[in-house]
């Protein structure tokens, strides 16, 4: 196929397949609904419950990223750039927001775990 007939069909197959996957995804939902009902079961009580750690934990993951970032810019900038001038290094910057990123959520998790055993240790002291 030639450019200018991929130009044609692109406006008109990707409505056609954003419609089909919102169309999936409400049958499916209706569907599973329709089969709770059917075997008993009430579709109102298994709503998703509300996650109370998970802006601390994109908060985090956001800061992490960040860092990982500037502490790749700087060292692009100033160390790898004295060893090689004509290379860009990319995969340091990828490593180290993955790396800080990482740490972000790992330090997430330990403030998270921390909490829930002070809330438990509350509950079992009254």
């Amino acid at each position: 196929m030639d450019s200018d007939a991929i130009g044609v069909l692109v406006p008109i197959f990707v409505p056609i397949s954003m419609f089909a996957m919102v169309f999936g995804i409400v049958y499916l939902h209706k569907r599973e609904r329709m089969a709770m009902i059917e075997r008993g079961m009430d579709p109102r009580s298994y709503k998703p419950r509300s996650q109370t750690y998970n802006t601390l934990k994109w908060g985090m993951l956001l800061i992490g990223a960040g860092l990982g970032l500037f502490l790749a810019y700087v060292l692009d900038h100033s160390w790898f750039e004295s060893m090689n001038r004509d290379e860009n290094n990319p995969a340091i910057y990828f490593a180290l927001i993955a790396l800080f990123g990482g740490t972000g959520l790992f330090i997430s998790y330990l403030i998270e775990k921390r909490d829930e055993s002070k809330t438990t240790n509350r509950e079992l002291d009254n």
